[in-house]
């Protein structure tokens, strides 16, 4: 048995296929000075292309498993546009006559090594982002083909040196049983991207093997352990079959709970809806058994494209969403652009920190004729079932009024032109601003609903950058602040009789249930992944245990405490 970490969860078995590794045919000859304009033409054509590319790939990705992870394409993208790396490749080619491919491959070997002198584990996991995105513009240069994955064969076990978020987004689950990398760790992106499409991952093993793996020797991956088995013994193998055997049962297992209610033990009843970008997502949530949407996130209807989705577009969309969800709840965000989503066709500022500058609502209120129209293909669509509205990033009064203003001009310039829809649509808001919280008593005398986005709030409430893996260790969303804003914005819900759900990455946490238990949350809406999951711990949960356990946990000083209570609560419960 090797042992190396762990780094996406599950257990897998099967014959290796070991990735070549691609070598590098450069040119040894300086240019002439008479070229150098053609050289950079090449290297921005080879941008361009690579751009193309990652955008393509990071789309394709989105479609796979959602929005959050998706974003590690936007790091490669920044890579591209770096004026310290680009600055790098074109000096090297001005100055010292290297050809574009050439001053690529030693701009990447020079940051690469200059990171993996650092004793960071997170710059050394970038130093494999900057290799990716460099061995594309080098293909791309060269005229080299992509390595390609078998496709024509059996499933296999995926070994490579390492594994780029490229290569990972290409990734078939159907043929790809289980990954093994030489190098890497959990917090790479291959590692989040593996986790976020369910293959087992183990890596960080080279300096562990006595010889390197081959192609069709059989291997198994204990991503649960970070254990690596090569052409192992009849009884491990054995025993590996069963524990296999055991998680496809859990799996089986859970899906029969999809038509089943979230009832705890005693009888404390949730509502679980989900959230969702898509309408391909709308069918795995309803298959998990969502009792509706609770987020949906307008922003991929104004993504690659070259305009604004039109009010008919808009409102196609929103009222296949309504008929899907058959009655059930649905909840649409209204445009949340800015910060770390921006639109080709829509130019925004720069700001020196824009996750606090001209983003959501703020856009919004300032380009009306933007919102309005969004408004009006909200309300067509809200003749067809339960649809609700939900204005982002909310932090005045003031906000609220004026979005509630365009929102009855949407209606009169509806009534104008003789269209129906529901004139009593309820109206609410995302609480992910410390200012929501503290004014949640006056708020909740302008809507009929609160949502409590986790993810924001955390990250405002601590000053936490959520994306940052820096200091991803400070992203604490069982910080006492953080329970204390939770419990501060649901007592003013209560005290103005208006519902209020959770629609956070907390919502899916199976910790978080006897916070929700002893704040009165009933209603939670998250990824259509987590579902199940969630559901089978409310249905194995004493809500009465659980409050007392929550109440305790208000009470303690500190964030690991909490956290740790709450952990050992769960594996108390388990089955």
């Amino acid at each position: 048995m090797i042992q190396g970490i762990g780094a996406a969860a599950g257990v897998a078995f099967g014959k290796a296929f070991v990735l070549p590794h691609w070598e590098l045919d450069l040119p040894d000859t300086e240019i002439d000075a008479v070229d150098l304009a053609k050289e950079f033409e090449r290297l921005y054509e080879g941008i361009r292309t690579s751009k193309n590319e990652i955008e393509y790939i990071k789309n394709e990705f989105k479609e796979m498993v959602g929005d959050e992870e998706s974003h590690i394409f936007d790091a490669h993208l920044a890579i591209l546009e770096d004026p310290v790396f680009m600055n790098e490749i074109q000096g090297l080619i001005e100055r010292q006559y290297k050809a574009a491919e050439v001053a690529v491959k030693e701009a990447i070997d020079h940051f690469v090594s200059m990171f993996d002198l650092l004793d960071d584990e997170y710059m050394k996991e970038r130093a494999i982002d900057i290799k990716d995105v460099g061995n594309r513009l080098l293909k791309h240069l060269l005229g080299a083909p992509e390595v390609t994955l078998p496709s024509d064969t059996q499933p296999y076990i995926l070994v490579a040196r390492e594994l780029s978020p490229s290569q990972l987004a290409h990734l078939n689950p159907s043929h790809v049983l289980g990954i093994v990398t030489m190098s890497g760790g959990m917090t790479s992106h291959s590692a989040i991207m593996a986790r976020a499409i369910g293959i087992p991952l183990v890596s960080g093993i080279e300096s562990r093997l006595d010889k390197p793996i081959q192609t069709g020797e059989f291997l198994i991956v204990d991503g649960d352990h970070g254990h690596l088995y090569i052409n192992p013994e009849e009884h491990v193998l054995e025993r590996y079959i069963s524990i296999h055997a055991e998680q496809r049962k859990k799996k089986e297992q859970l899906q029969l709970l999809s038509s089943v209610d979230a009832v705890t033990k005693d009888g404390s009843y949730f509502h679980l809806a989900a959230n969702m970008n898509s309408l391909k997502e709308l069918d795995m949530a309803l298959n998990n058994g969502a009792n509706g949407v609770g987020l949906f996130r307008t922003e991929f209807l104004y993504m690659d494209r070259a305009a604004f989705p039109t009010e008919n577009e808009q409102f196609e969309v929103y009222r296949q969403v309504t008929e899907k969800a058959k009655g059930s709840s649905v909840v649409i965000r209204t445009l949340d652009i800015g910060g770390d989503k921006q639109l080709d066709y829509f130019s925004l500022p720069e700001e020196e920190n824009p996750v606090l500058g001209y983003r959501a609502i703020r856009i919004c209120l300032d380009q009306t004729e933007l919102l309005q129209t969004q408004l009006t293909a909200i309300l067509r669509a809200s003749i067809y079932g339960d649809v609700k509205v939900m204005y982002p990033m909310i932090s005045s009064v003031d906000e609220v009024r004026q979005a509630n203003e365009i929102l009855k001009r949407a209606m009169a310039d509806l009534d104008s032109r003789g269209i129906s829809y529901n004139p009593d649509i309820k109206v609410g808001i995302m609480i992910e601003v410390p200012a929501a919280v503290t004014i949640a008593d006056l708020l909740a005398d302008e809507v009929d609903f609160f949502s409590i986005g986790t993810n924001d709030l955390v990250q405002y409430v601590l000053a936490v950058d959520r994306m940052n893996e820096q200091i991803a260790h400070m992203y604490q969303p069982f910080h006492p602040a953080v329970l204390r804003m939770l419990r501060t914005t649901v007592e003013a819900a209560k005290q103005a009789e208006i519902p209020v759900s959770v629609c956070g990455e907390l919502a899916g946490d199976e910790r978080a249930i006897p916070l929700w238990l002893e704040l009165g949350v009933q209603n939670l809406s998250m990824s259509p992944l987590s579902l199940l999951k969630v559901k089978h711990r409310i249905l194995n949960t004493d809500a009465e245990e659980a409050r007392q356990e929550a109440a305790a946990c208000f009470k303690l000083r500190r964030s690991n405490e909490i956290e740790d209570r709450l952990t050992r609560f769960i594996k108390q419960n388990q089955l």
